[in-house]
């Protein structure tokens, strides 16, 4: 005859709970208010400033044109490209307007920088760049006076 194998279940006494210490309320929480973001997207952005693609494209259009350009054909050009490039160049051009005041005198502050001043052609060359590219070239050229007095 085979025995039955029987388990036995060792007691084991229950831990002390430690002392309860005396505990304050604490006071409740106060919620801050709501920071109020704006989009992170693109066109949340343009949406969010401007109301549409088109208004900001035509207030470009009367910054970016310079010479002899249309401001027409430039606002065209501007309600097709995509809402990432027309916040940069509306951000290009409120640099120019705090820092500068005119796309002219950007240039003269970059030939100013550069002392090219009496460089006809070089004037009429950065008179044919872009305003960003103008941008970049003003902040190079005071990088490079900067490090010149040092």
């Amino acid at each position: 005859m085979a025995s039955k194998k029987t388990q036995s279940v060792k007691k084991v006494a229950p831990k002390k709970a430690a002392p309860k210490a005396k505990t304050t309320k604490a006071a409740p929480k106060v919620k801050a208010a709501p920071v109020q973001t704006g989009p992170r997207h693109p066109k949340g952005r343009v949406v969010a400033a401007h109301t549409s693609k088109a208004d900001l494209a035509k207030t470009l259009a009367s910054a970016l044109a310079h010479g002899d350009q249309d401001a027409g054909v430039i606002e065209t050009k501007l309600k097709t490209a995509s809402n990432s490039q027309l916040l940069r160049l509306q951000k290009a051009t409120q640099t120019l307007k705090d820092k500068y005041g005119s796309r002219d005198k950007l240039i003269e502050a970059i030939t100013s920088a550069k002392k090219t001043g009496k460089d006809k052609d070089f004037v009429t060359k950065l008179a044919s760049y872009s305003l960003p590219q103008l941008l970049d070239l003003a902040a190079a050229s005071k990088r490079a006076a900067k490090s010149a007095t040092k």
